[in-house]
């Protein structure tokens, strides 16, 4: 059963990376929690914490920085020990705040609800406690950023619009892309190689348009897909992919 005082968890969308892209709601709610759990890699700290605090000031609040397993998750199988050790020792440190009747917020890149580390959270969280309270606040997305930075819309009219990861295999891609209007391809940092191939199969390369660091101070935006591939792209990078028109370049 949930204690009686137990406080509420809020997953917390803060946008794509630039500070002004978060939303009033998300800006409260960091405002009102006396604690933050902010998500990072092992080895780097929390860029969702770095957002956040651009905006809101985390003096005075109890911050914690939960490290979580970059590999990657198929959702169905069982998860990697690395993975769910992890999550678990995240839902543990979290779960003693909200024992203690302490709100706590999870700001979380882009939205919560699209490939972030919050729903891997609150699964295991309610596997220890079913009834845990929890209020979800969506966020703009990178894809959304992204379709902003170069003045292309990401679906229009009828088109068939398709968000996947770029590690997708090869033969479930070919298919997505040849069947969508749209594509989006989601973290490409190590995948571009392996992509060039199939965009020049299909025809695509002059039809896809790569953004690094999409909103932040540093983003670059590579129109020229075969030079990209050559570079070593951050992490936070995404391809927007157009048939219907060429992306424009912005101004």
């Amino acid at each position: 059963m949930t204690p009686p005082q137990t406080g509420r968890l809020y997953l917390v969308g803060i946008g794509p990376g630039d500070p002004e892209l978060m939303t009033c709601k998300a800006v409260r709610i960091l405002t009102q929690t006396s604690v933050w759990a902010a998500p990072k890699a092992r080895e780097n700290s929390s860029s969702a914490l770095q957002i956040a605090a651009a905006m809101v000031s985390p003096e005075g609040k109890t911050v914690l920085e939960l490290c979580f397993s970059m590999k990657k998750i198929r959702l169905g199988c069982e998860p990697d020990q690395e993975a769910a050790q992890s999550w678990r020792q995240a839902a543990e440190t979290v779960l003693a705040q909200l024992d203690q009747g302490r709100d706590v917020a999870f700001p979380t890149l882009g939205d919560p609800g699209l490939y972030s580390t919050g729903f891997y959270l609150l699964h295991t969280l309610r596997e220890l406690r079913p009834d845990l309270p929890v209020t979800v606040v969506p966020g703009i997305t990178a894809m959304s950023a992204c379709s902003a930075q170069v003045v292309s819309p990401l679906g229009l009219g009828d088109d068939v619009l398709t968000v996947v990861p770029a590690a997708f295999d090869d033969a479930r891609l070919r298919d997505i892309l040849m069947q969508s209007d749209a594509v989006v391809l989601m973290k490409i940092f190590r995948q571009l190689p392996r992509l060039l191939p199939l965009l020049d199969e299909l025809s695509l390369i002059d039809k896809a348009v790569i953004v690094e660091r999409g909103s932040m101070d540093e983003q670059r935006i590579h129109y020229d897909i075969r030079a990209a591939a050559g570079r070593e792209l951050h992490y936070f990078s995404t391809m927007l992919v157009r048939k219907k028109q060429l992306i424009s370049r912005a101004s």
